[in-house]
């Protein structure tokens, strides 16, 4: 049973400031700032607390006072969050480490982080009174939208590239979401959403366009806190598309800290982004606080091919004020650490995550980490979904069942 529900006040511009009320469905400030929630944390301290935490369910909603959901029937939940975190003692062992942890998201439904972030969404789109929703997506978080509105019998709309990663169109097409795939990229995707977001078709649930989202990320925080002892590690590596996770999980620190379950010391937060595309790794390299758009933007981790997150300047004030950095990883050096932790630690990582792992070797060959130092890596998917990415390496000898992705049988 959860102890209460919210101790949501407000929303908050992250851009100017302004204040905005709880209630009704927002999109982004008149400023063009993305919206935060912003909750009554002297009241959460009072009523909340660690001990509780014990008998809470197995799930994000255990943090129920800290989200924004005020009605238990408005929650749409499929169990997602309180995901394993993992000690890679073999793979330590390899890379001379002392304490690395893998925070696996890819045991959530749907198989990635997005199920926290759209449990949320959906959820306050039903206590919001919205029953049409559409999102741009490089996949994983168009399997989720399209899970949760099926759950919440709501109308989906999903915008895709159209060479997104097989297990997400069909995942897409099974909940019956309506499909639209796009030639281009994610900025594409967006787009068209927007666009008919404006012609009033649909609410916008695009990355940050809308403030719940970033909640329901922001609940890793708190299970990394909760789950290492309430010590935060001293490195986080992230995989870095939109870079939701990474903000909602410096928010988290913060309302951690208020509520007293935390004290003021920072993880260096990581962000790990593809060769292929980069725009926040540029700007942190450039001493920026924007990125610029990322022309040709190529990857096979469809996550990470972002060519601007709205979020880029909440994403690179968090680095730098935890003493972080930003670091890209080829392909290919992404697939080959994927398949080195399978081998050590049986987790078959996305190539989003993977990238982490081949992030966390540079680094600690650079000595921008000591072997001492408490790593978590966020593994942010199932290498499942992403079968036609690791057949790079793993091509089959027979080439006429190269095509036969994902277990399918046919006559001989």
């Amino acid at each position: 049973m959860l102890q209460e529900m919210t101790t949501l006040t407000h929303l908050e511009c992250s851009l100017c400031g302004a204040k905005h009320e709880a209630g009704r469905a927002w999109n982004l400030c008149s400023c063009g700032g993305p919206l935060l929630v912003r909750y009554d944390l002297d009241a959460a301290r009072r009523s909340w607390s660690r001990e509780w935490l014990a008998g809470a369910p197995a799930s994000m909603w255990r943090y129920a006072p800290v989200l924004p959901v005020s009605n238990p029937a408005s929650m749409v939940t499929l169990g997602e969050g309180w995901t394993p975190m993992v000690r890679a003692r073999r793979y330590e062992a390899a890379l001379g480490a002392e304490s690395v942890w893998i925070k696996d998201e890819g045991m959530n439904r749907t198989a990635s982080f997005k199920a926290r972030g759209l449990s949320c969404c959906i959820s306050m789109c039903r206590e919001l009174g919205v029953d049409r929703v559409a999102i741009g997506s490089a996949g994983n978080a168009a399997g989720a939208a399209a899970a949760y509105a099926a759950a919440a019998g709501m109308e989906a709309h999903i915008f895709m590239p159209r060479d997104v990663p097989q297990a997400n169109y069909v995942e897409c097409q099974s909940y019956g979401a309506r499909v639209t795939l796009v030639d281009g990229l994610i900025s594409d995707c967006g787009r068209l959403v927007a666009e008919g977001a404006a012609r009033g078709e649909w609410f916008e649930i695009n990355t940050l366009k809308e403030p719940y989202r970033i909640e329901g990320k922001k609940t890793m925080g708190y299970e990394v806190a909760e789950q290492l002892q309430w010590k935060l590690p001293d490195a986080i590596f992230y995989p870095t598309g939109g870079g939701v996770g990474l903000i909602g999980m410096w928010k988290a620190f913060d309302e951690m800290e208020a509520l007293g379950w935390i004290g003021p010391e920072r993880p260096k937060m990581i962000v790990v982004q593809a060769a292929g595309c980069a725009p926040v790794v540029k700007a942190f390299e450039e001493g920026k606080e924007r990125a610029e758009f990322w022309q040709n933007a190529n990857t096979i981790s469809a996550g990470l091919r972002v060519p601007k997150p709205l979020g880029d300047f909440l994403i690179l004030s968090a680095v730098r004020a935890s003493g972080g950095t930003c670091i890209a990883v080829e392909d290919r050096e992404a697939l080959e650490a994927g398949a080195r932790v399978a081998r050590l630690e049986g987790i078959f990582a996305s190539p989003e995550g993977a990238a982490c792992f081949a992030a966390l070797e540079k680094l600690m060959r650079s000595g921008f980490l000591r072997p001492s130092d408490r790593i978590v890596i966020f593994n942010t998917g199932s290498g499942l979904k992403y079968l036609e990415a690791y057949s790079i390496l793993f091509p089959r000898p027979d080439s006429s069942e190269a095509d036969k992705l994902g277990g399918l049988i046919t006559p001989r």
